[in-house]
């Protein structure tokens, strides 16, 4: 994608891995942000060697672990309930970035045929202990085969965003439903932090989304932005993150206050820390 003409936005530091610091700019016709430099294939799984990349394991160290795999239990019921009201003959079900495979084995539980794609062999292999079928790629699929698709925190790491939305609008049957969530760099919480807002994540995160960003990229694909639905419990997720990065320290009350401001004012802004956006063929 061409930046010579985007104006820079920001310049931010990868806090969990390399140090190495990113630009943000950006595109006004898509009312998004694009991080500059993006790595590309060979050097890229590098950037994901944290031990605190945290939706890749099952640990339960210590207390924000806990509290992480305590919150994530809520919001996989919130998820399947979500898929059941868009979708109630349940059919087949594909998961890209699957991770350690929780919410296709929730949705298994519950009766739908699941599929998931994940690149990370850690977490595919947790996955598939649990009785997770998975496939390499997508490309491999057959065309208008899955009744849900569903990319949890997923869209902002594709390199190639033009041809995964191609690729998502292929496999999607023409009465199915696509769900994407991803984080809002328009929240009250990404204001307040700034270059340390913890949901930028760079350079693993390529692309920063807004409402208008999502609605404008599927529309291409003749898919329509049908709902967008908050994800309250991020803004809390993103604040102990972003002190950590900001002081050294987790600062849990400075995070709860931050949380709660950014879901108030989300109420009437419609910004939240991240959003789930519902997509359906046109």
């Amino acid at each position: 994608m061409n930046l010579s003409d985007k104006k820079k936005f920001l310049t931010v530091k990868d806090h969990s891995v390399s140090q190495e610091l990113f630009d943000l700019h950006y595109d006004a016709n898509l009312d998004m942000l694009i991080t500059s430099p993006q790595p590309n294939e060979n050097v890229l799984s590098k950037y994901y060697e944290s031990e605190d990349y945290i939706s890749h394991t099952d640990n339960k160290r210590s207390l924000f672990e806990k509290a992480y795999h305590l919150v994530k239990g809520i919001a996989l019921k919130n998820k399947l309930s979500l898929i059941n009201t868009e979708q109630p003959q349940k059919g087949l079900l594909l998961d890209i970035g699957a991770g350690t495979g929780d919410f296709l084995l929730v949705a298994k539980e519950n009766g739908w045929q699941t599929v998931g794609v994940e690149p990370s062999p850690r977490a595919k292999k947790i996955a598939i202990g649990k009785g997770i079928t998975f496939v390499e790629q997508i490309k491999s699929l057959e065309n208008n085969s899955f009744d849900v698709i569903t990319m949890w925190h997923v869209l902002e790491h594709v390199p190639d965003l033009d041809l995964q939305i191609q690729e998502l609008k292929r496999l999607l049957k023409p009465s199915g439903t696509l769900l994407i969530a991803v984080p809002n760099f328009k929240s009250y919480d990404a204001k307040h932090y700034k270059e340390y807002w913890a949901a930028y994540d760079v350079p693993i995160h390529f692309w920063h989304f807004s409402k208008t960003a999502i609605s404008k990229l599927f529309s291409k694909v003749e898919m329509k932005l049908e709902k967008v639905l908050p994800m309250k419990f991020d803004s809390f997720y993103v604040s102990l993150l972003s002190e950590k990065y900001k002081s050294g320290k987790m600062n849990y009350w400075n995070a709860v206050k931050i949380g709660l401001k950014s879901n108030w004012k989300a109420k009437e802004s419609g910004e939240y820390s991240s959003h789930i956006y519902v997509l359906k063929n046109q």
